[in-house]
């Protein structure tokens, strides 16, 4: 189908391939999937005025319980329309936010759209290609535990015996996200018991955001299915390594890619140098929960291996720094999997965007392994770490104004009171850990 279909088009189309009932998608602050079913034959209210929520029921759009900015209306977006071959009879729209009528600046999309826009000026284009880690848990009387309880190895990674006794649930995932147009090249077992990753190729920066939505859609609903417990927590073991999202990164103008070239090699140089600059604000987006920074340790992490950066720092080929540097694209790998991709998203673009004005040095590349480097030899060479914490990102996050302008006053405001909120309540709770600690110490 080229170009965006018309409503009646769609109808049709989705009704040939059995659809009775629309998901309308939208994400909340936290990146979560949020929406209601609508009948297909209101397709057109959908897209034109939109599905209507109560604003207030929506995390961190800070609306009103009364009045006209009470309500929240989310409008589907008519080229992310797909059938869910895992939900017979169901197709999923990804919506913007509106409020009064106007695009609303608390809906994560929207932020996105904001920055795609800001590069669509300059004639750009941004592709991304995320690639999710996950677990797969079951629920046990102590919690939660890998599902599969033979998965023992010291090292997991590219386990071939543990992997096909997934092979169910994994071979649908891909073919449910493949009938939905997306490009599934390589699924693999990752570090830690129980973890996985699929690949599925890049798109043009929001398409990919959406992908990554619609991903968690479909490994939810197939993982319950199949008994289990689908979890993007970034670090839920201890002693095992956490979850990462990766993005692979390119700027594009129209067929011309440019981070390629010598010329190209500046204009990314420039970019990376924003994207190091920027990293510890950026830190509260890529990396928004308490948890988040049990996987982005300095020194010796608890499982022994672990590939989340801590150090700010660029390198070629180099997955011990914050950014690894490849042929026309670099990898950003602060973002873990419980980051929003819009907001992270939409953060990369600011970031970039300032370092390219600014024609920010991001430093000498690194080809040595930081992660082996004593922390005063690598601040003598100027390079710093990351926030150890989410109450350390979130001040960050604030003080960045290039990032607060980004998002905008509605979702900056919303988003730094939410996780400051979630620190302190953090901070402020007793843990096992301390009962046993100091229980009868002193």
């Amino acid at each position: 189908m080229s170009g965006p279909p018309n409503v009646d088009t769609l109808r049709e189309s989705l009704a040939a391939q059995g659809v009775h009932t629309l998901i309308a998608q939208f994400t909340d602050l936290h990146g979560v999937a949020k929406g209601k079913y609508v009948p297909l034959d209101q397709l057109r209210t959908l897209v034109e005025t939109g599905a209507g929520f109560s604003g207030p029921s929506i995390a961190g759009t800070g609306l009103p319980r009364m009045g006209p900015r009470s309500e929240y209306y989310g409008r589907g977006d008519m080229a992310t329309a797909r059938a869910l071959p895992w939900m017979p009879g169901y197709a999923r729209l990804a919506c913007d936010g509106f409020v009064a009528g106007q695009p609303f600046d608390g809906c994560p999309r929207q932020v996105l759209r904001r920055q795609v826009a800001r590069l669509a000026e300059r004639g750009w284009t941004l592709q991304t290609g995320i690639e999710p880690e996950f677990f797969l848990l079951r629920r046990t009387e102590r919690g939660f535990a890998p599902a599969d309880a033979q998965d023992r190895l010291d090292k997991p990674s590219y386990d071939l015996k543990s992997l096909p006794r997934r092979r169910e649930f994994l071979h649908e995932l891909a073919t449910g996200l493949q009938a939905c147009g997306l490009h599934v090249f390589q699924i693999d077992h990752e570090d830690a018991h129980g973890q996985y990753e699929l690949n599925f190729l890049h798109a043009e920066a929001l398409t990919s955001a959406d992908h990554l939505m619609l991903f968690k859609l479909a490994a939810h609903t197939l993982a319950e299915q199949h008994g289990l417990v689908f979890s993007m927590m970034p670090k839920p073991f201890a002693n095992q390594p956490g979850s990462g999202m990766h993005f692979h990164v390119s700027l594009w103008s129209g067929e011309r890619c440019l981070f390629d070239g010598p010329e190209g090699d500046t204009t990314m140089r420039h970019f990376i140098g924003g994207v190091l600059a920027h990293s510890a604000g950026l830190a509260a987006l890529a990396a928004p929960t308490v948890n988040s920074y049990k996987r982005l340790v300095v020194g010796e992490s608890l499982s022994g291996t672990s590939w989340a950066p801590a150090y700010v720092a660029h390198g070629p080929n180099n997955r011990t720094a914050l950014v690894r540097t490849l042929a026309g694209r670099f990898e950003w790998r602060l973002p873990d999997a419980s980051a929003n991709p819009y907001l992270a998203t939409a953060g990369l673009i600011a970031a970039g965007l300032d370092g390219i004005a600014k024609r920010t040095d991001p430093g000498p590349s690194c080809t040595d392994d930081l992660f082996e480097q004593p922390l005063a030899a690598l601040r003598a060479r100027g390079i710093g770490v990351l926030p150890q914490s989410l109450g350390e990102a979130v001040e960050a996050l604030q003080a960045d104004t290039v990032l607060c302008e980004a998002l905008g006053i509605t979702l900056a405001q919303e988003f730094i009171e939410a996780k400051r909120a979630e620190w302190i309540a953090y901070a402020r709770h007793v843990s096992d850990w301390e009962m046993q600690h100091y229980g009868d110490l002193f």
